[in-house]
């Protein structure tokens, strides 16, 4: 009887561990999601502006002037 306690808390702690590392790998993955995928530069981001006409020639290398300095 002894050997079946035992035998029973170790699976249970076991499975206690084991939900543990899933939730903190789930959480981890949640929050670095969003650093997986490289992100766009600001410079990148006017260009596409200016390519699609939301700004003008003047605004793009003021804006660009800015991000420079």
């Amino acid at each position: 009887m002894g050997t079946g306690m035992g035998l029973g808390m170790w699976t249970f702690w076991i499975a206690v561990i084991v939900v543990v590392v899933l939730l903190f790998k789930l959480i981890a993955n949640s929050t670095s999601g969003r650093s997986g995928t490289p992100t766009e530069g600001a410079l990148e981001i006017l260009k596409k502006r200016y390519a699609r006409g939301e700004i003008d020639k003047h605004e793009y290398e003021r804006m660009k002037n800015e991000l420079k300095d």
